[in-house]
């Protein structure tokens, strides 16, 4: 198991993208499917501070990125020693 996870759904465009970035750049994670797993939406609102916006991926340090671009998902991976 990865310590970074990924909640999001296949109906989610934003996620399909993050996903297929992370998986280009070989991230190992854990991806959470919330349709799959609908009672990990509450860790999604909780994460989000009330919000059910996807995709929320969760790093190792303990931070998080909601709905982020290529280049914030990279920026953070690279401050992270992943890339």
């Amino acid at each position: 198991m990865s310590d970074i996870t990924m909640y999001g759904a296949q109906w989610c465009g934003d996620c399909r993208r993050s996903k297929r970035l992370l998986d280009e750049l070989n991230v190992d994670y854990t991806y959470v499917d919330l349709e799959e797993h609908p009672d990990e939406t509450q860790t999604v609102v909780r994460i989000n501070g009330g919000a059910q916006s996807i995709p929320v991926i969760v790093f190792p340090d303990g931070s998080h990125l909601t709905e982020p671009s290529d280049p914030d998902l990279r920026d953070k991976l690279s401050a992270l020693g992943v890339l």
